[in-house]
């Protein structure tokens, strides 16, 4: 019986990686990435060799009938996104529910391990048994009711959010009166952790600050 393996990668420092994680990503069959220019430097990093197949939010029938076929014939598979694990904020929750629909006899496996919001919310030092979770917010459309429900919400809301954005989004958050938390690249070289209120962090933030991946915790 083939499996999908559904495998969690560092969000930034390798070492990161599960034992599990390797041991899989060596003896599947094929390794499925969201970027397969960034998978390629994970593998080479641990002397791991695989043909790589794309599987990305712009993929499309082709695409799906290819590993369709591989995991028909009984190849095991594992899907591996940028970084963290599958499914939050990327294109693995539609490759599931794609096995799951066409081809319910492939064992679908987790394979757990490194998460962006579980990092931020383990150092978040706020009560968290209970919180939403958003994502990326929409660029347009969408986007001003998404942040009229996240300055009405009493319980904390993680957003996920580029560094192109980022003081956008700092500056509508302004407008409430929530406290954030904005953690940068975390678990990287140069990890920041900032809190206060969004002005506050906006002016902590350095204007030279060009690259990041951030998880804001807005409370």
């Amino acid at each position: 019986m083939s499996s999908l393996f559904i495998v969690a990668t560092p969000i930034g420092n390798l070492e990161d990686i599960t034992q599990r994680a390797l041991r899989v990503l060596s003896e599947v069959q094929g390794v499925v990435a969201e970027d397969t220019r960034i998978t390629t430097r994970l593998l080479r990093h641990y002397h791991i060799e695989k043909k790589l197949s794309a599987w990305h939010e712009h993929s499309d029938d082709r695409a799906w009938q290819r590993l369709k076929e591989m995991l028909a014939s009984g190849a095991s598979l594992a899907y591996v996104t940028d970084s963290g694990t599958p499914g939050l904020s990327d294109p693995g929750g539609r490759l599931v529910e794609l096995v799951r629909t066409e081809l319910p006899e492939v064992q679908i496996v987790p394979v757990p391990g490194p998460s962006a919001l579980a990092t931020a919310v383990s150092i978040a030092g706020i009560p968290l048994h209970e919180f939403l979770f958003f994502g990326f917010l929409p660029h347009k459309k969408g986007r001003q009711t998404k942040l009229t429900e996240i300055g009405a919400s009493d319980r904390p809301v993680i957003l996920y959010e580029s560094v192109h954005r980022i003081r956008k989004l700092l500056s509508e958050l302004a407008r409430t009166d929530k406290q954030v938390i904005v953690c940068r690249e975390l678990t990287k070289q140069f990890e920041t952790v900032y809190r206060g209120s969004p002005a506050d962090v906006a002016a902590k933030m350095p204007a030279s600050e060009t690259k990041g991946e951030f998880v804001v915790i807005v409370f």
